[in-house]
């Protein structure tokens, strides 16, 4: 075609043939570029974009949101001039040499920014999948990116100085150490993403507690150096991603898996209100619901086992008796059980502590089965309210340091 054209230019005499023809030609790229241009962004882009709009909401915003469709089509615009360059411009113009060395560039840079664009739309995706919530995939990617962005540029450098990048890349070998200092922050956290990822130990959306960093909360974002966490107070902390493999964080999600949230808190007995039950006090308890196979079960088998032994019943420290304490820690085992808001295929149990100065310690051990903050303290309370507004039916107060209430009445009552 272009000895064609040029014959054509010489039989008219057009002055200075050469030149008029590499106008044309190029002009014949441009018109043909242009067509192009509005086939893919003017036809096959918006056909597109109506048959995802109709669809699915994700759909539409993954692959549109980050220009994905839009970058393919520039790129393979550039890969069209740079074909048409070849075919019809001479092989010894400079104009052709220009021309291909621009697309060139053009072709590299669009095929990154494609690139990102795809990682960005499968990022997208990742989010309505719970694997790809539990993975560590934006510091992944943005490693990826980092790799191909460097990959790029060596490349855009060996088109502009006409070298072999092979050349660049063996003096890249001399620079490792400089580059490993560089991007020492970025290696690591790329490294420390990979081993989360692999040993699940993170992922968006776990409760992180790093006392070190000052973070307590909800992690927002995995990134190539750094882990976003909201607090709980809405604040936000920033911790390198490579801490959380050289240093220690606890991660609360496998309580919220397990769906249950653990209660450990003791109350205080005063040592002093603790004693063994009268006739009186066990009549009153029988009436408790949770308490009364409880007792009488109890009463059966202390009896016999008193007349076992011969034990003299008329000293209290001869033979078994019922004591508040026991009574009460049995009566707190059966509210556990009957309790709604308690798990009943974890531990639950009532158990007494090492007695000090401060009293008596009985702790409740169980889990709530809802781990939301404000449900769990609901329920938390809840349970305690209860305790201490019973704990006088059993003859028992808990036990507290004087205040100044205390030392006033002792004042009064001796005068």
């Amino acid at each position: 075609m272009q000895q064609r054209l040029m014959a054509w230019l010489v039989d008219y005499d057009i002055p200075n043939p050469d030149w008029v023809a590499v106008m044309i030609m190029l002009g014949l790229i441009a018109v043909i570029s242009v067509l192009i241009h509005l086939l893919l962004h003017r036809g096959a882009v918006r056909v597109l974009h109506s048959l995802t709009k109709s669809n699915q909401h994700l759909w539409h915003t993954a692959l549109f949101e980050r220009s994905l469709f839009n970058r393919l089509a520039f790129t393979f615009q550039g890969v069209v001039i740079y074909v048409q360059a070849g075919l019809w411009l001479p092989e010894d113009s400079f104009v052709r040499q220009a021309v291909q060395l621009l697309t060139q560039v053009w072709i590299l840079v669009l095929t990154l920014l494609t690139f990102f664009a795809f990682l960005d739309t499968l990022l997208s995706f990742s989010k309505s999948s719970r694997l790809g919530r539990n993975l560590p995939l934006r510091g992944i990617f943005q490693g990826l990116k980092l790799a191909a962005a460097i990959l790029i540029t060596i490349l855009l450098i060996s088109i502009l100085i006409g070298k072999s990048p092979v050349i660049l890349f063996s003096g890249l070998g001399a620079m490792t150490a400089v580059l490993l200092l560089v991007f020492k922050d970025p290696i690591l956290g790329l490294v420390a993403g990979i081993q989360l990822s692999a040993n699940k130990m993170l992922a968006v959306g776990d409760w992180l507690e790093m006392p070190k960093y000052g973070a307590d909360g909800d992690v927002q974002d995995i990134t190539l150096t750094t882990v976003k966490v909201r607090n709980w107070d809405n604040t936000i902390t920033t911790i390198p991603t490579y801490a959380l493999i050289s240093d220690s964080f606890k991660n609360w999600r496998g309580m919220t898996d397990s769906g249950g949230r653990r209660i450990k808190r003791a109350l205080r007995i005063d040592g002093t209100s603790v004693h063994f039950l009268t006739d009186e006090e066990l009549t009153r308890l029988r009436k408790a619901k949770l308490l009364s196979t409880y007792i009488e079960q109890k009463i059966a088998d202390i009896a016999a086992d008193n007349a076992a032994q011969g034990a003299d019943l008329s000293s209290p420290v001869n033979g078994r008796r019922l004591t508040n304490i026991g009574t009460f820690r049995a009566y707190l085992t059966a509210y556990l059980k009957t309790h709604q808001h308690i798990h009943p295929e974890m531990t639950q149990m009532v158990r007494q502590l090492e007695p000090d100065t401060n009293g008596i310690p009985l702790e409740i051990y169980a889990f709530s089965n809802k781990t939301g903050w404000v449900e769990y303290e609901g329920i938390q309370a809840d349970l305690f309210d209860h305790i201490f507004a019973v704990l006088p039916e059993f003859g028992l107060r808990l036990h507290q340091s004087p205040t100044g209430s205390d030392f006033q009445a002792w004042v009064k009552d001796s005068r």
